[in-house]
């Protein structure tokens, strides 16, 4: 008996997206990333929720460019020689390759490419990392830096990166589900339309490690342009640029070089919806 597969919800979507707001005693903002220390205060920032038009890029997937929007979507994939997506170690080894390569032969002018970490997210009460349903960006200027100097192989060879060498930080996001995506898709806005403004750095704080980072809360405003892929499927991907060195240069092409984006849940999802189950992939990306 053939398994009849829900045809998940499509088109233009107004939806809920919880922005920042800021903390009430005027503090700098921070989080607290991983295990939170009994009776401290993850996140001392508030959330600002805003009904938001998502527009769909399904059948415009080639109008968006990293340059202009800081997004790429990206259509036909080959399939990935990891074998289930539940083991970091058996990840590193089939499917870090892959988004290496997939890297360097999308984005222009990559050369070098430095994965650094990786999230997979489920939508389960069981699960220990769940989609993030707060509008973001997982890097700013400052902590892009930082990662190059984290992760090159010599002190030498980072300042020579920073110094000489356009560098970006780009996530490459793929959903795990065997069936196109039903709930929690993934909405992210075009970089052309955020303000500075709109980006707040937020310390970003890990507990086990004590490595400060830095992320980016945003700001709702009206002229933002909100996207996401419907039914979105294991063979298509993302990549999501949260930093571009070359959008410090003043008059150039890039336009801003961050991408803002969330879960969101779409008020169309049917009761029962299949839980989004997703990996996002991080690397620094090197090249002219």
């Amino acid at each position: 008996m053939a398994i009849s597969i829900p045809e998940p919800p499509r088109g233009d979507v107004v939806a809920p997206l919880n922005f920042y707001s800021p903390p009430p005693d005027g503090s700098a903002p921070y989080n607290l990333a991983g295990d939170v220390p009994p009776g401290a205060i993850p996140r001392n920032f508030g959330t600002d929720t805003q009904p938001v038009l998502i527009h769909d890029a399904r059948g415009h997937e080639s109008t968006f460019t990293l340059d202009t929007d800081a997004f790429q979507i990206l259509l036909n994939q080959p399939p990935s020689s990891e074998p289930s997506f539940t083991d970091d170690a058996s990840i590193e080894q089939h499917y870090y390759p892959e988004v290496e390569q997939l890297l360097l032969t999308t984005v222009r002018g990559a050369t070098k490419v430095i994965i650094f970490d990786h999230t997979i997210r489920r939508t389960s009460p069981s699960s220990p990392r769940q989609p993030v349903a707060r509008v973001h960006i997982d890097q700013t200027a400052s902590s892009a830096a930082q990662r190059v100097r984290r992760h090159a192989a010599t002190p030498a060879e980072a300042e020579s990166l920073l110094a000489n060498t356009r560098y970006r930080i780009i996530n490459v996001w793929r959903p795990l589900n065997p069936h196109p995506v039903e709930s929690f898709p993934l909405a992210f806005a075009s970089s052309a339309a955020l303000r500075d403004d709109d980006v707040i750095p937020v310390e970003h704080r890990y507990s086990a490690t004590g490595y400060v980072g830095e992320t980016a809360a945003i700001r709702h405003h009206s002229e933002q342009r909100w996207y996401y892929l419907s039914g979105m499927t294991g063979d298509e991907r993302i990549l999501l640029e949260c930093f571009d060195s070359e959008s410090l240069k003043e008059g150039g092409e890039v336009k801003g070089g961050r991408v803002p984006h969330t879960a969101f849940e779409d008020p169309r999802s049917r009761e029962g919806a299949v839980g989004r189950e997703s990996i996002e992939v991080r690397a620094l990306v090197f090249g002219e």
